[in-house]
Formats: C-alpha cells, sequence, structure tokens
C-alpha cells in the first residue's frame, strides 16, 4: 500500500529589500473631531494615547519599492481629498500610484481627514493638522526607503475573539440596528505578518484583522486611536518589534461592547487583539523554514518524526491598481442635498446629510462610479483591497478561492466612499444599505473583479 508523504507547513513569504519607519500624527486638543451624529461635543478636549503613522516599504534589488502606509486615521471627506492628498505625494516621492498604499485604521475618534469649515466649531485647525499629516507621510516614506535591510515578511492565519456581527434586527420596530448581534457568527480570521531581518532578529508584525474601531462613540471627548493603541503597544512590549494594523473587510463587524466614553474598554479591547495577534505569531514556523515530514523513529511506538528544512522564499514582487465600475443610487444632486442640511434643525440628521452631501459631490452625477482598486502580489501572499468598506464576505470569498495563498483584505485604502454589503441586504431597512451611493451587487462585482485580477497574476 503506497501512502503520500504529508505535505511540509510552512507560510508564504517574500524576501527582499524591506525599510521601516514611523512618525506621530496626534491631531491636537481643541480641533473639530465630532464623528458621531450623537455626539454634544465638537471638539477635542484630550488625547487618550498619540496617534501614528508607520510606513512598511518592499523591494526586489534595484526595483522599484512597494510602500504601504498605516496610519491611525478615520476616513476621508470628500474622496476628492484624499485624490489631492494623493497626487502630490506620488508627485514628491516619484512612484506611480500602483505602487503605493495609503491605509486608515478607521478609528472613530480621531479628526476627520476634511478642509476647515467655517461653521464648524474648531475646524481652524483642520489644514494646518492635514498639512502636517502629510508632510509627516513624505518624511517617513523617505525614511523607510533610505534605510532597507535585507529581510523576509512571511504571513500566517490565527483568529480573535474581538469582532462581532453588528447587523441586530430590532424585536420592536423590526429594522436593523448597527450593534452586536449574538446571533450571528462572524469571521475571526486574523492574518499576522512577520518581518524578519537577514540575522534573524524580528523586526516587525503586521495584524490585518477585520474590525470597526467603534468602542470610543459620542461620550468620549478624546484624540484616540481606539483598540488600536492598546494593541500596538502590547505587541511591541512584547516582542520589541514595530507593530502594523491593517483594517479588514469589517463592514458588519465590530467589538461586542462598543459606543462607549470609556477609554479603557478600548484598551482592553487593544489587548485582547494584541495578545491574539502574539500568539498567531509564535505559531509560526522559523523564519526561511517549513516543518517537513522526516520518517519513522521506532520507539515504544512508532513515531512520526518532523523536522524543520529551510526553503527558498519568493522575491515576486507586483502592483495593479485598476477600477471598477460599480452602479450608483438614484440619489438627489448634491446641491438638494445641501438645501436639506441648511434647512434640518435636528443635529443628528443634518450631521448624516452633511456626509451624503460630501459622497454625493465626490462622486458626480452620474450613474456608475469607477471605484479604484489596489492588488499586490508579494511573494506568495497577496494584498488587496479598495477605498470602500466591504462587507466580510469579501476577504471570506477570496480566501476560499484562493487557499494556497495568504490573502490580506483591506477596507478605506487610497481614499474613502462608502459600504458595500452583500446584495440580500438591500431588501432590509440597514445602516449599510441606505448609507452607501452604491446600488445592489457592487461588493460581488468587486470579488469578481479582484478575483479575476488575482488569477491573472499567480498563474
Amino acid at each position: 500500500m503506497t501512502t503520500l508523504i504529508p505535505p511540509p507547513r510552512g507560510h508564504c513569504g517574500f524576501f527582499g529589500r524591506i525599510g521601516m519607519a514611523r512618525a506621530e500624527i496626534t491631531a491636537p486638543v481643541g480641533i473639530y473631531s465630532r464623528n458621531w451624529g450623537a455626539a454634544k461635543h465638537d471638539v477635542a478636549s484630550s488625547i487618550h494615547r498619540p496617534l501614528y503613522l508607520s510606513v512598511l516599504t518592499l523591494a526586489e534589488p534595484d526595483g522599484t519599492p512597494l510602500v504601504l502606509v498605516d496610519a491611525d486615521l478615520g476616513w476621508w471627506r470628500p474622496f476628492s481629498l484624499f485624490q489631492e492628498f494623493q497626487e502630490r505625494l506620488l508627485n514628491e516621492i516619484g512612484l506611480p500610484a500602483s505602487r503605493v498604499i495609503f491605509a486608515l485604521t478607521h478609528t472613530h475618534a480621531s479628526a476627520p481627514l476634511m478642509k476647515s469649515d467655517s461653521q464648524l466649531a474648531g475646524s481652524e485647525m483642520q489644514d494646518p493638522w492635514l498639512e502636517s499629516v502629510y508632510q509627516s507621510t513624505v518624511a517617513t516614506i523617505q525614511e523607510a526607503l533610505s534605510n532597507p535591510f535585507d529581510g523576509s515578511l512571511d504571513w500566517h492565519a490565527g483568529s480573535c475573539q474581538l469582532a462581532a456581527d453588528r447587523d441586530l434586527p430590532d424585536p420592536e420596530s423590526g429594522r436593523i440596528v448597527c450593534g452586536y448581534n449574538p446571533a450571528r457568527p462572524a469571521d475571526k480570521t486574523l492574518v499576522v505578518g512577520r518581518v524578519t531581518d537577514s540575522h534573524g532578529q524580528l523586526r516587525a508584525v503586521i495584524a490585518n484583522y477585520a474590525c470597526h474601531p467603534t468602542t470610543l462613540a459620542w461620550d468620549n471627548e478624546s484624540i484616540s486611536p481606539d483598540f488600536i493603541g492598546a494593541m500596538r503597544e502590547t505587541i511591541e512590549q512584547a516582542s520589541a518589534a514595530t507593530a502594523f494594523f491593517l483594517q479588514g473587510a469589517s463592514g458588519e463587524l465590530a467589538p461586542r461592547h462598543q459606543y462607549v466614553g470609556d477609554t479603557s474598554v478600548a484598551d482592553r479591547h487593544g489587548k485582547q487583539l494584541g495578545y491574539a495577534t502574539l500568539a498567531t505569531l509564535h505559531d509560526m514556523e522559523p523564519p526561511g523554514t517549513q516543518l517537513a515530514y522526516d520518517g519513522v523513529v521506532e520507539s515504544g511506538a512508532p513515531l512520526a518524526v518532523w523536522k524543520h528544512s529551510p526553503i527558498e522564499l519568493s522575491a515576486k514582487l507586483h502592483a495593479v491598481d485598476c477600477t471598477v465600475d460599480l452602479d450608483l443610487k438614484d440619489w438627489p444632486t448634491a446641491e438638494e442635498l445641501e438645501r436639506q442640511r441648511i434647512h434640518c434643525d435636528d443635529r443628528a440628521l443634518e450631521e448624516r446629510l452633511r456626509r451624503k452631501r460630501d459622497i454625493r459631490r465626490a462622486l458626480g452625477d452620474g450613474s456608475t462610479f469607477a471605484v479604484p482598486v489596489s492588488v499586490w502580489v508579494v511573494g506568495d501572499a497577496i494584498l488587496v483591497g479598495s477605498c470602500c468598506e466591504a462587507y466580510s464576505l469579501l476577504q471570506t470569498e477570496l480566501r476560499r478561492r484562493f487557499p494556497d495563498h495568504s490573502i490580506v483584505c483591506m477596507n478605506l485604502i487610497n481614499g474613502t466612499i462608502g459600504y458595500l454589503p452583500p446584495e440580500n441586504l438591500y431588501d432590509a431597512d440597514v445602516y449599510q444599505v441606505w448609507q452607501t451611493p452604491f446600488a445592489r451587487g457592487g461588493l460581488e462585482r468587486l470579488i469578481e473583479s479582484l478575483a479575476k485580477t488575482i488569477e491573472e497574476l499567480v498563474v
């Protein structure tokens, strides 16, 4: 009887030139920071934890680098503001758009990324702060590019129990409200990246996890990275490595306990994710090795022996940016939405109209919008993302279709527009459906487009 040799256990990885750098980008006390319609305050009164901008660069020898920016920021108001930021940045650092990803952690406890508005208290600080974020981005990218080292980046999947489904049917009204739904399972996949230099020293840990940073809400008046701050601190204290966070496809995912003003709750959530990341990290095989079957040793029992053996990691890097045309809803014009906002005397509704107006201005008055997406091949791993807030179906489906690759999915990269819920939810009264400008089927179209692009790249 012939049996197959069991497959080795290893990780999707990349080996090449890697750079890292970080800068603080904390917004000042007194800046406009109202991110919640229910908030009674308009400006930040304190700092819970600093905000950071971290940069990771990847390159083949003498090749054009990829630049990944991880920033403790919420969202862009409007999308065109990021386009201005991006054009200026690319011109200054001399790289094409396909090779730069600017990823937001999506904290809801910082100043929004917007231009100054004289109607809003503390908004006069917006322009200077946004300019400081830009200057920090340029300097940090340049620092990372100027000090590269030979190293590897490999990936491993674990899990964390922090995220829960947040589409809860209201037992009284029948509508779906935005909060913990214990009846529905959530995607708890945690993908951890490990950066190790050629001397075997751990240099960075990347946590790719889908969970809205909405622990802190309308009662919180502090600038905060939400749970990402304590996650970062937990990892860095235990490993002496730089911690990165990449927000996953979290359209319907958030902590069970959220919407509080108590910053200790956010810290507890961050420790939970930090320790889960460390556990996943310590479940990995040593860098540059795989655990392979080595035969049988006869003892009191026949013992299957597995040993670590070296493997050669891929040096492949490839970056593609493209667009996916998604149908838009038949919304009012931006001018009509502004008229409604001006005449609205409900504080929460007025904030909704302000955001809806900004989205409509960014999209224009057409029937479709070309959503930009990024696909990176990094060794054997695939990094994908868009400026939308996709539901977790995006990441679960791509991981199902490409089981031989580590799939890192990111929401809110290179701009911000709106949610992408599954098409079946468009028959329900749910926030993510009435908030988004995209019509039914947008998420499914994005998944198919990304899958096609990945197939073309990995064949």
